[in-house]
This record gives C-alpha cells, sequence and structure tokens, in this order.
C-alpha cells in the first residue's frame, strides 16, 4: 500500500493543508510508516497498550469502548475516514489506552510514530497549531462524555442525546442512524435500560419512538440554543 494512494484523505484531515503533495510524498519517502488493515470486530488497540504512533483512519470506522467488571459496554467514541487517534497520548509520561479500540467495519489506518510526528511539528507551526487544537478538542469532548455519563440518570443522557440529535438533523424526528444496542452503548447503559426508559417517556408523553427513530412530542425536553 502505497502512500500516494492517500493523500486526498489526508488532506481531508484538515492537518495537512500547508503541505503541497509533492511535500508530503518527500516526508513520506524519508520517514517510517505503516499502513494496516483491520477486519470488522478486530482490536486495533487493546485497553493498556502503549500508544507508539498516531492513528490515521484512511477507511472505514473505528470506536472506543470500555467494558467494565459487570459486563457493561461503554462507546466513548467513534472515528470514520479522516479521524485520528492517539495524538493525546504519544507525548504523555503515560502513554497507554485507557480503552480499547476496535474496528466498526472493514477498517485501514495509517500509523505515523513519534519521531515522524515532531518532524512535522517543527517543518510546519500550521500543523503544530493545528495538530494541538485536535489534541485539546478530544480532550474536551471525553472530558464532557465522563461528565456526562458520571453525573446524569437514564433519562437525562437521553434528553441530552435528543437535544444534540434535535439541533444536529434540525427535525423532531431524530433519526437514529444505530441500533439500540450501540445507542446504549453511547450512553453508557445496558439495553435492556434503555428500552425501559424509552417506553416511560413514551408513557409520559414526551417522545414516541419505532425501531429507526424517536420523534419528540413535548418541547419542554428541548433546551433553547
Amino acid at each position: 500500500m502505497n502512500i500516494k494512494d492517500y493523500l486526498d484523505i489526508l488532506k481531508l484531515t484538515g492537518l495537512f493543508d500547508e503541505f503541497s503533495a509533492k511535500e508530503l510524498l518527500n516526508l513520506f519517502k524519508t520517514h517510517n510508516y505503516i499502513i494496516s488493515k483491520y477486519n470488522k470486530g478486530s482490536i486495533i488497540h487493546f485497553e493498556s497498550e502503549k500508544c507508539n504512533y498516531w492513528d490515521i483512519i484512511l477507511k472505514g470506522q473505528a470506536f472506543v469502548q470500555k467494558i467494565d467488571e459487570k459486563g457493561n459496554v461503554l462507546t466513548v467514541a467513534e472515528f470514520k475516514i479522516g479521524d485520528n487517534i492517539g495524538g493525546n497520548l504519544l507525548f504523555s509520561k503515560y502513554p497507554y489506552y485507557p480503552m480499547s479500540v476496535i474496528a466498526k467495519s472493514d477498517t485501514e489506518i495509517l500509523h505515523i510514530p513519534k519521531d515522524f510526528v515532531l518532524q512535522l511539528c517543527q517543518t510546519s507551526q500550521d500543523f503544530l497549531v493545528k495538530f494541538l487544537t485536535c489534541i485539546s478538542d478530544k480532550t474536551a469532548i471525553l472530558t464532557s462524555k465522563i461528565k456526562l455519563i458520571s453525573m446524569k440518570s437514564i433519562r437525562e443522557s437521553i434528553i441530552e442525546f435528543l437535544n444534540y440529535e434535535y439541533y444536529t438533523q434540525k427535525s423532531k424526528k431524530i433519526k437514529l442512524n444505530m441500533t439500540k444496542k450501540e445507542l446504549a452503548e453511547r450512553l453508557g447503559i445496558q439495553r435492556t435500560s434503555l428500552s425501559r426508559e424509552l417506553n416511560k417517556m413514551k408513557k409520559d408523553g414526551l417522545i414516541d419512538y419505532d425501531a429507526h427513530s424517536i420523534t419528540i412530542c413535548d418541547f419542554n425536553i428541548i433546551r433553547k440554543p
């Protein structure tokens, strides 16, 4: 697999805007990197595995997942083509993955080693600023997710999800681009608990729902922007 075939995806990240195609090819020719393929369901990085590379998704999707001692599954984040993983760990004194990274579909990932990332930062101030911004944003999102899970009830978590999707989809009928099981994992709750609370909210006149969507019936649950 040749990095030349993936230059458009590297540009898609927004981090390499200051580099021409020729400059990128020259950089990759003079530095080590790995492009790996992972089948759907494969573990890309195990929990507690040392982070040795900055990863960019070239094809497919991946997600960060935690399974507790009771078997409850929490999906913390999902990544698609052009997204990157591991930048917040690579230069840490404790560079170990706190959760597993799993391929949601057949996936191809570019693994860039630490010394190459450092060279990119030294070569382009624009890359450095965007790389640091990316790390900061990911840390803020993770902190927000943990706070949401630890402090909110199941109903509050569902309402938080509906608020986000309402303003994203701009419709009272929220299309679910995931299964109920995947939604439960995203909210950090059990599938049965989600179903039970959705049924209660339906009885309370707050929502209606089917297998593919949730319709907001009471707009008092939607916060003003």
